[in-house]
């Protein structure tokens, strides 16, 4: 029960964040929204661990994972999915997104020695196959000056990183390091990288904007950050991080379906068809064929035998 309640939380949740990060683009540049984001976060998560006295002090070397999952997690990829969706509606963006999946299961190969499923690699290949689909009309004409294919990169590359996040993560869990105390940390460390940058690259950290923006943005660091990234990781930790994605295929049908009512997302038939073989792809990477069998042929005892 405690695992399925985690479950919908971070689905809803990170479902819907995708619409909020539409609210935080326009007036206000990006590193200074995330800087907000992280800072309001991290001052969350610190209040929450000191009132709680959890221990918080660890290794250099842990502290330079920390560094690392503030840059893969809480910082880079978020950099670079505000920026796709300043070329994609939230919809696409999140189902670009849901190639986390595959990501995860390659690195949880790389860096954990866990062998890949021939399943995984046909799940991997009909979800590559389905962004393609989305895209196609883009694709068809390359070129970097098209703002759908710019989006697409952009998105991928954020995913990229939030993969590395995650193995972080699952490292840190390794270690025996409390899933709160490791965000604490990160979100620190993310929240004084994103606004050393701000300072260097001349960007203001004053802020004049509408109430959608501040609601967004309270929305995004309480919910969408502290909240989630808690529920997330704690799945981590509890089921590993191959079950722990099924949220990856899960949270794509909240946003679009969110997009569709308030971005006017309009479904055509590659749409359609793309949207369908990434869920069919990321569905199959995480089911063993063993439970499919079972499933479908269930063994029926041998009569005679004990049902002892």
């Amino acid at each position: 029960m405690k695992n399925l309640l985690l479950y919908l939380s971070t689905v809803l949740i990170w479902g819907s964040t995708w619409l909020a990060i539409e609210f935080q683009l326009g007036s206000v540049n990006e590193v200074v929204s995330l800087f907000y984001r992280f800072a309001i976060a991290a001052a969350c998560m610190w209040l929450y661990v000191l009132i709680k006295r959890l221990p918080m002090h660890y290794s250099l070397r842990d502290h330079g994972f920390f560094l690392l999952l503030a840059i893969g997690n809480f910082g880079l990829n978020y950099l670079f999915l505000y920026w796709a969706q300043g070329y994609l509606t939230s919809a696409m963006a999140s189902i670009a997104f849901s190639l986390l999946l595959v990501f995860n299961i390659i690195n949880t190969k790389v860096f954990f020695k866990k062998p890949i499923a021939k399943r995984i690699y046909v799940g991997a290949t009909i979800g590559v196959v389905g962004i393609v689909s989305l895209f196609w009309h883009d694709l068809q004409h390359f070129d970097l000056a098209n703002g759908a294919v710019v989006g697409l990169l952009l998105a991928l590359a954020g995913t990229i990183c939030a993969s590395f996040g995650n193995m972080v993560s699952v490292r840190n869990s390794n270690q025996q390091i409390g899933v709160l105390q490791g965000n604490a940390w990160g979100m620190l460390y993310s929240a004084t990288l994103l606004g050393m940058y701000a300072l260097i690259s001349g960007q203001s950290l004053l802020v004049s904007a509408d109430w959608p923006y501040w609601g967004s943005l309270a929305y995004l660091a309480v919910f969408g950050t502290v909240i989630a990234f808690a529920c997330y990781f704690s799945l981590l930790k509890a089921i590993g991080p191959e079950k722990a994605s099924y949220i990856i295929v899960l949270f794509p049908l909240v946003a679009v379906v969110l997009s569709s009512w308030f971005e006017g997302f309009e479904w055509q038939t590659h749409t359609f068809i793309g949207f369908s073989l990434v869920l069919l792809g990321n569905a199959l990477v995480l089911t063993p064929l063993e439970k499919v069998r079972a499933w479908l042929y269930p063994v029926s005892p041998v009569r005679g035998e004990s049902s002892t």
